[in-house]
């Protein structure tokens, strides 16, 4: 089974594929008061609908680096009609090696939210934000962290997962203020936001599956989703929090 199928299925319902509310998201989006013409970069962007929306609200420019190109066609159909054409530069490719070929320091904000595996981890999405945005302009980093110490049942569970893989809220915040970030806000998703995102996104499989009985990866997806349900409500819930961060540069 195509993991980007699965994945693009089990999101096809959600604006945005992280637990952080609309509302938040939007509500810290304003604290960055967007001008007209700013530039933004956004890494790992997925369908694109943060930045669609930031180019409707703002008439901003953007530019949207995304590896699995599925998700970029369907950007690009989302865009068509609702802005300008050449608003987003849309960039199919590894994250690593495209950010190589941005200009640095011209960005007014830099944006990855859940996608920080794709440049190696936090440490080095903050490096390379830092790099891209301007000088006072603004990074928007959505992270994972445990809320308490995850149990060997829970890590077995992920695949084999190593605690050291996340850190805590407060950590996240340290990482990049000593990476000469200023931390500027803050939210993380509560039970409600994360079982708004977990039933969402299981249900969105298991209502496929219904709907294409003849689909052959049917079996294989209903397998893989009903296990993750069992180890979101069993360890998940409690314990894999999910916070997003604005930072001055």
């Amino acid at each position: 089974m195509d993991r980007n199928k699965f994945s693009a299925i089990a999101h096809q319902n959600h604006a945005f594929s992280n637990p952080i509310t609309e509302e938040k998201l939007m509500k810290i989006i304003r604290m960055v008061s967007l001008k007209q013409q700013d530039r933004l970069i956004d890494i790992g962007a997925g369908k694109c609908e943060l930045l669609i929306r930031l180019v409707e609200d703002y008439g901003v420019t953007a530019t949207a680096i995304e590896l699995f190109e599925g998700a970029i066609e369907e950007a690009r159909r989302k865009a068509s009609g609702r802005i300008p054409e050449g608003s987003i530069e849309f960039i199919v490719e590894d994250a690593g090696n495209a950010v190589g070929d941005c200009e640095p320091g011209v960005y007014d904000l830099g944006i990855c939210i859940g996608s920080t595996h794709a440049l190696g981890g936090l440490e080095e999405t903050v490096k390379v934000l830092k790099k891209l945005v301007r000088r006072n302009g603004y990074i928007l980093i959505g992270e994972g962290y445990w809320k308490q110490p995850p149990s060997a049942e829970y890590l077995e569970a992920l695949g084999g997962a190593d605690e050291s893989e996340l850190k805590t809220h407060a950590e996240n915040v340290k990482v990049a203020e000593e990476l000469g970030l200023i931390p500027l806000w803050s939210y993380v998703a509560s039970e409600d936001d994360w079982d708004e995102y977990e039933w969402l996104y299981s249900s969105s499989i298991e209502n496929y599956c219904f709907e294409h009985p003849d689909d052959p990866d049917c079996e294989t997806m209903l397998k893989r989703i009903r296990a993750w349900r069992k180890t979101y409500l069993n360890w998940g819930r409690d314990t894999l929090g999910f916070g997003l961060y604005l930072f001055r540069n």
